[in-house]
């Protein structure tokens, strides 16, 4: 039985990894074959690529080299991570994954959508999400919440407000792009409230796989 591949995306700030942590351990008390990932990254060779792709000192990199690091970290993590996992009847609760790049790359870095995507079909030979979970913020939210962490920024993180800006409107086209697959969540909610937001999208179909 094939398992399930459940994404968690949104904007810098949105709270999009903590509501993912909290549903992460309520699934394993609840006895779900369930495991986390993340993008970039998730398996050995990406994680390395990881590294390249947020670290401060590398950033005048070329957006198209920025997205086809991307890629090539998706193309290692599916290979080494998530298709192991789904072949043996998990549930993948992942950290970003295509959308992100249709987003930053495609949309706020002017790439083009369908552009970013085509690409990602060839690295993913096709692998979509059964389901995306969109948790968006206004951006000066995102920002504001980041700042107030004291933690050092990454790359993409220091990019100015438009950039930004253009992220989340990024997030809110593809939202209505691909509705069969993403459903969108109010961020500046509770944490509470969102993870409850998240619970009634989720559970539907997880109804549908066995334990």
């Amino acid at each position: 039985m094939r398992g399930l591949f459940i994404t968690f995306e949104g904007n810098d700030g949105s709270g999009k990894s903590s509501a993912l942590e909290t549903i992460l351990n309520q699934l394993k008390n609840e006895g779900y074959d369930v495991i986390y990932s993340r993008e970039p990254g998730g398996s050995k060779v990406a994680e390395k690529i990881r590294e390249v792709i947020l670290d401060k000192d590398n950033l005048g990199m070329d957006d198209k080299t920025e997205a086809l690091l991307y890629a090539a970290s998706r193309r290692e993590h599916i290979n080494k991570t998530i298709l192991p996992a789904l072949n043996e009847g998990k549930i993948i609760l992942c950290d970003r994954y295509i959308d992100s790049s249709l987003a930053y790359q495609g949309y706020a870095r002017n790439l083009g959508i369908d552009e970013v995507y085509n690409m990602n079909q060839f690295a993913t030979s096709g692998l979509l999400p059964d389901l995306t979970i969109l948790v968006c913020v206004r951006p000066e939210v995102g920002l504001s919440r980041i700042k107030k962490d004291e933690r050092d920024l990454d790359r993409l993180e220091l990019e100015k407000m438009s950039f930004h800006q253009k992220v989340y409107e990024g997030y809110l086209k593809l939202a209505d792009k691909f509705k069969d697959r993403i459903v969108v969540i109010n961020g500046e909610q509770s944490k509470e409230k969102v993870v409850e937001d998240i619970e009634k999208v989720l559970y539907p179909l997880l109804k549908k796989y066995q334990k």
